[in-house]
């Protein structure tokens, strides 16, 4: 990264908790290059939300506003909760006339699928589920993984991503738009407005702190609600943080998942690295996706999504 970019941050969601953790973050991506605007985001407090609603509609709705410099990149602060609240004061219309197809990374996951998917069904917005300043940038250690994907997506009109698989999904090949994130945050939107209409789709998910059974009851409403048999393809990718318990009496991931498989007709693609987790993947939420396996091998070729260049 030779060229300065500038990143805006924007908390739709939680407070910054840890000043040190934030400093830490933003000490980071100075290091790489990077010029870091709105820091007043990290000052912001009302009860568990980084500012009042209307203080965080008003971060996003600003990049509606012509006459505003777009920053290169605008990078979620933290997840958490309160991302909702937000959905129905955004000014979708201005918004997709600034920034459908301009050369913006808006970057974050977690709580913030809500606004990623609301942007894609209101404004045809395409986003990207990556790392955010805290969890991701403010480590004590930076993931060498996550860097280098999302210096990669960013930086180029196509990427390919590999990893390995449990291989139950057989030999597949189909494409679709990508799209997806927090698993409970997409199924909070089932029935709204605010979720994408896709069809033909590769839908990813993840989710931290759910043990199986509450993970298959939610995969259970994207299947009941017709959801997942209009895609090609589900892809999984970190569930982290989660206990199972002697009432479980053996009822692990791994078998919720086999029996998912026999539910909902669809291929489902195990141990995506995206998630909740130190190594994780930079996903155009609304771009194109290629998706291969064969045996344990998984191919994701990425294209149709904005970049900021080289």
């Amino acid at each position: 990264m030779t060229q300065t970019k500038l990143v805006e941050l924007i908390a739709p969601s939680g407070y910054a908790p840890f000043p040190d953790v934030a400093a830490r973050g933003i000490a980071t991506l100075e290091r790489l290059g990077y010029t870091v605007r709105n820091r007043e985001a990290l000052e912001r407090r009302y009860l568990r939300f980084a500012g009042t609603d209307e203080a965080r509609a008003a971060e996003i709705n600003r990049f509606a506003d012509g006459s505003a410099v777009l920053p290169q990149i605008v990078l979620a602060v933290r997840g958490g909760y309160g991302a909702v609240h937000l959905l129905d004061r955004l000014d979708y219309g201005k918004l997709r006339d600034r920034l459908s197809g301009a050369p913006v990374a808006i970057v974050g996951h977690s709580d913030f699928t809500a606004l990623q998917l609301a942007l894609l069904s209101q404004a045809h917005i395409s986003t990207f589920a990556g790392p955010m300043l805290l969890a991701d940038f403010g480590a004590e250690t930076l993931s060498e993984f996550t860097l280098r994907q999302f210096d990669a997506v960013l930086h180029s009109p196509n990427h390919v991503v590999q990893w390995t698989a449990d291989g139950a999904s057989g030999n597949v090949d189909v494409s679709g738009t990508l799209w997806g994130g927090n698993l409970a945050m997409v199924c909070s939107l089932i029935g709204t407005q605010y979720l994408p209409s896709i069809e033909g789709g590769v839908l990813f998910v993840e989710d931290v702190n759910e043990p199986p059974y509450r993970v298959e009851r939610m995969l259970y409403q994207l299947h009941q609600s017709g959801i997942l048999a209009r895609q090609q393809a589900l892809v999984l990718g970190d569930f982290s943080q989660y206990r199972v318990t002697d009432y479980d009496n053996g009822y692990d991931m791994a078998t919720m998942i086999e029996s998912m498989r026999r539910v909902i007709g669809i291929p489902i693609i195990t141990d995506m690295p995206f998630g909740h987790c130190a190594d994780k993947l930079t996903l155009p939420v609304g771009g194109q996706a290629r998706l291969q396996t064969s045996a344990t091998q998984v191919t994701l070729t990425l294209t149709g999504y904005p970049y900021i260049g080289a």
